[in-house]
């Protein structure tokens, strides 16, 4: 979670199908086995009815492209691309 916590931010998967489920458990199962030693605890749920933030709230989407340069000091600071780094090496995308 990085510099964020609570509920608001845990990680989940969400899958509209079958075959989305189970390209999902077989992608969780391959973090597992690259890292024996932590747990997983990332769901795996069924996904609902999306409904995207409108209104005095909606300058939460897309922050980081509007907000690039904030952004990136938030990243910094919180330590995020250099845990990335740290856990997975040259594979970290960000």
């Amino acid at each position: 979670q990085f510099c964020d916590k609570g509920h608001s931010y845990l990680a989940a998967i969400f899958v509209a199908n079958e075959t989305e489920r189970a390209i999902a458990e077989e992608s969780k199962r391959r973090v597992v086995a690259m890292f024996p030693d932590q747990k997983v605890v990332t769901p795996i749920l069924d996904a609902s009815t999306f409904y995207p933030i409108k209104g005095s709230e909606s300058y939460h989407q897309d922050y980081y492209k509007n907000n690039p340069i904030r952004y990136n000091a938030y990243r910094w600071n919180c330590g995020r691309d250099q845990r990335l780094r740290y856990i997975w090496g040259d594979k970290a995308t960000h």
